[in-house]
């Protein structure tokens, strides 16, 4: 195998938390009367905080009461993904198994706050795989900028032309292609747009699909 280190995004690569996120946000809106602008909350996914709230307040206005919304947004994901074990996505422990048997070093590369991802891999006992967490508060740039698996392959001193790296969102491979990865999307809530597919990207249905084709 050539390559020297894997990088994985978390929400709706490993864990199956987009759809919570996405329910949890539609909830907020319904409970404050604000209406649920689905293709406005599709773009935000695979960014960073600062990001959100840029895409979100462009798309519903200046006029929206953002603060009120992140906090009860927030206090209804944080309430599930914070005190359970989420689901881990089809074929995320046999390729991590596989990648440890092959001594390849591996990093999570995610827009999630440190404090929160460590929680959710802790809970869904995933946490022991990765060498490093490269997280959103560490980053100046949102996906999807590189900076974020430019920081992810630096943790593990190995060059990001050397590296796999793994995820779901449009934001999240633009940010690993341009980061010069070796990239492999699993589409989750979005399917990916065919000005998306033009860069050239391996697009599998499940990581267990992605592992069959890396053995």
């Amino acid at each position: 195998m050539s390559y020297q280190a894997a990088v994985f995004d978390m929400d709706g690569l490993l864990l199956d938390s987009e759809r919570v996120s996405y329910d949890t946000f539609a909830a907020a809106c319904h409970d404050l009367g604000i209406e649920f602008k689905e293709q406005v909350y599709l773009k935000i996914i695979g960014t960073n905080a600062q990001q959100i709230k840029r895409i979100i307040v462009d798309g519903y206005g200046p006029e929206l009461p953002y603060d009120e919304l992140r906090a009860l947004w927030l206090d209804k994901y944080h309430a599930i993904t914070m005190h359970q074990a989420l689901p881990v996505k089809e074929g995320v422990v046999e390729l991590l198994e596989w990648l440890k048997s092959q001594a390849i070093p591996m990093a999570v590369a995610t827009s999630s706050n440190r404090q929160v991802a460590q929680v959710k891999l802790t809970n869904a006992k995933l946490i022991d795989y990765f060498d490093s967490l490269s997280t959103g508060c560490q980053v100046t740039h949102s996906k999807p900028h590189p900076e974020i698996f430019l920081t992810a392959a630096s943790t593990l001193s190995v060059a990001p032309e050397h590296c796999l790296a793994f995820e779901d969102s449009d934001n999240g491979v633009r940010a690993a292609v341009s980061a010069g990865m070796h990239v492999y999307q699993i589409p989750d809530l979005i399917e990916p747009s065919e000005q998306l597919k033009s860069l050239g990207h391996r697009i599998c249905g499940s990581l267990s699909e992605a592992l069959n084709e890396l053995r």
